[in-house]
């Protein structure tokens, strides 16, 4: 027998707590989602979403299948009628309307791509055959880069960590082709499998190019083992965590002392970086690495290797064969069953070639300036929240209290959409070659962020477009960053959304969350200004120190997949900014008239919606494959952990659900963590 809310708040909480003068206001999507056989001081995670994940399998094409997938697929909807009608606009040349429309008909055209094959490639596949000394290799590697082909290591102009008023030129580890460095020393079942496809990917591959059975595999060999010996000398996730030790500025002399046998002013002429004083390392052994293969001068592993991530990179792009030779590997990672469609796969692309210019089309029909508003002005009501807990702090000085205040006041919003869009009208779209459109997209933005160099920094920049379901702190702006899309819920508008939703939705985890950032692990070194400083007294930093352990030992016991932990050292920032969100929230919403009158809606009260809410922004099931990729990749730990894991440490919860020693979601005092 299905139950209803208010049965269902009896079974958990209690009768008299469930009591209520509102009567249920009929279907609400929050209490259709409940798993009525789960309780919530057991697992909060599977009572809150375990009903619409038993109704809701993940569909082939997906490695994991929720809210954010939702979210874009009424997004995609929408974004495939602003091509459509761009493609009927037939606009003048170099409009918006005309790089859109001739960017999604020459992505469809499936036939053209079948015709043409890898010859589009032939001119590079023609200069990597030729490869015969370290000039001409890394002349190639430099022009890849300006393709957006990621080879031999990583570079970009970004702002100084320690100087957030002038952009650096950076470079680091990169350039591999398993997800991440431990792919290629971990023997576990699921990583040996995701070797194994990879190397099958890599044979296939050089097949496709020419090569007989035996030569591919000699050459799929030869590379694995050159990626290998990159891998080796490329730092650990949680070791990429550390921004001092990640920050090694040096001069162009000290530079070719690290990599004599690169010839840096050759590169970064092919780059179009004319002249160069420093430059940052991120990661010197790893460029130190990369000298030493250079050295040895095995041009032909070089030259497969180069033609391997031709190939590799512009995969999306070709034909059907070599689309799939790709999602084949990508299977062993991500579990999915089988490709999205074509339209879908060409809307992903333009996010990434032009998004902002289609973000310009889509803000005007879908995000009104009353959404903007009403989360402005929570973001205030969050950062208020935040200033009240700072007073109250009793491990923080008063020295170390101040600087905090004034860089909490210094952090920047930007809501919905920019405020100045860039200009793509030097970008030449066409109804021709998708991959040339391609190319051409990613030279475009590889120009555009080199030109940064010597320019001012522009701190009214987004890095991501308003359609995208996801958010970020810019620690050297010192800003949050909410893309309209993030505060987008499935089937709803968002003057229908109470603000006990809302505020775990959006409150907690979006904005709470990124406020957070600004003081997590990482985000705490740098200060209101944006510059990786130390403004913390000694004696509060190991105190922060020690509370960010308790979290870090939480996290390393969750165990989602098989036996594969949460890594609690990489994923601690991330950690950290989910339970400082939360509580944040909590502060905000008892502000609320809602949560003043106490009244319930189908049995739940406010703070049991704010909570519920905050689970429905984690309303995710994924598959084996991808979760354990995710563990061994990703600081952000899975979605069921990120529900559980901030909740055991907050009164709030214990209070509103019930929950007592002996229940699964019970902590006692010493072992929940309270950091901000």
């Amino acid at each position: 027998m299905k139950l209803n809310a208010f049965l269902i708040c009896v079974l958990f909480i209690g009768f008299a707590a469930c009591k209520t003068k509102t009567e249920p206001s009929g279907p609400d999507f929050l209490v259709k989602n409940i798993d009525t056989a789960v309780s919530p001081a057991e697992d909060f995670f599977v009572f809150a979403n375990g009903g619409w994940i038993k109704n809701n399998p993940i569909p082939a094409s997906e490695s994991s299948w929720g809210v954010g997938q939702l979210v874009q697929e009424d997004i995609y909807s929408r974004l495939r009628s602003i091509n459509e009608k761009a493609v009927q606009e037939k606009a003048a040349a170099g409009t918006i309307s005309q790089k859109i429309g001739d960017f999604w008909q020459s992505g469809m055209d499936s036939a053209a791509a079948e015709k043409q094959g890898l010859q589009t490639l032939q001119a590079d596949l023609t200069a990597i055959s030729q490869i015969s000394n370290p000039d001409q290799l890394i002349g190639l590697v430099a022009s890849f880069h300006r393709k957006g082909i990621n080879v031999a290591f990583f570079d970009g102009v970004y702002q100084d960590d320690k100087n957030s008023e002038a952009y650096a030129y950076q470079m680091g580890q990169g350039g591999l082709g398993l997800p991440d460095r431990d792919y290629y020393f971990n023997t576990d079942e699921k990583s040996v499998a995701v070797q194994k496809a990879y190397h099958l990917y890599l044979y296939k591959t050089f097949r496709q190019l020419g090569d007989d059975s035996l030569k591919a595999m000699v050459n799929t060999d030869k590379v694995y083992q050159l990626e290998t010996r990159l891998a080796k000398a490329s730092r650990k996730l949680e070791d990429l965590r550390d921004p001092y030790k990640n920050y090694n500025k040096m001069g162009m002399i000290e530079l070719y002392k690290l990599a004599p046998k690169i010839s840096w002013t050759f590169y970064l002429q092919t780059l179009g970086i004319a002249k160069l004083d420093s430059v940052i390392v991120g990661q010197p052994e790893y460029i130190k690495a990369f000298n030493e293969e250079l050295a040895k001068g095995a041009w032909d592993d070089w030259k497969n290797y180069l033609r391997f991530n031709l190939v590799r990179r512009n995969a999306g792009f070709l034909d059907a064969t070599t689309f799939m030779n790709s999602f084949i590997y990508t299977q062993a990672i991500r579990g999915t069953k089988e490709p999205r469609p074509r339209w879908k796969r060409i809307l992903d692309a333009e996010e990434s070639a032009i998004g902002e210019a289609l973000g310009q089309l889509f803000v005007k029909e879908y995000f009104n300036e009353k959404a903007k508003a009403r989360y402005s002005t929570m973001v205030e009501a969050i950062r208020d929240a935040y200033k009240e807990r700072l007073k109250k702090l009793d491990w923080m000085s008063e020295t170390t209290k101040q600087k905090a205040f004034d860089k909490l006041n210094k952090i920047t919003k930007k809501v919905g959409y920019p405020d100045t869009w860039k200009d793509f009208s030097a970008l030449k779209i066409e109804k021709g070659p998708f991959v040339l459109n391609m190319q051409r997209a990613r030279e475009w933005w590889f120009n555009y962020n080199i030109s940064k160099l010597g320019k001012p920094v522009d701190r009214n920049e987004w890095t991501m477009t308003p359609q995208t379901y996801n958010a970020y702190y810019n620690p050297s702006n010192n800003e949050i960053v909410l893309p309209a899309g993030i505060f987008a819920v499935p089937g709803m508008k968002d003057e229908d959304l109470d603000d006990a939703f809302i505020y775990g939705y959006a409150g907690a985890s979006t904005i709470g969350h990124e406020i957070t950032h600004g003081f997590d692990d990482q985000g705490r070194q740098y200060d209101a200004a944006g510059n990786l400083k130390n403004w913390w007294e000694d004696a509060d930093a190991k105190q922060f120190g020690d509370k960010a352990k308790k979290i870090i030992q939480q996290f390393n016991e969750f165990m989602p997949v098989d036996t594969l932990h949460v890594n609690g050292q990489a994923t601690q920032g991330e950690n950290i900014a989910d339970l400082g969100g939360l509580l944040l929230g909590i502060d905000a919403f008892k502000k609320t008239d809602q949560y003043k009158k106490g009244e319930k809606i189908n049995g739940y009260t406010p703070m049991q919606r704010y909570f519920l809410g905050y689970a429905y922004g984690w309303l995710y099931t994924t598959r084996k494959e991808s979760l354990a990729s995710q563990l061994k990749t990703d600081v952000h730990a899975p979605a069921k952990e990120r529900v559980n894991g901030p909740m055991v440490n907050i009164p709030e919860f214990y209070e509103a659900f019930g929950v007592k020693k002996g229940d699964k979601m019970f902590r006692a005092d010493s072992l929940r963590v309270s950091i901000w």
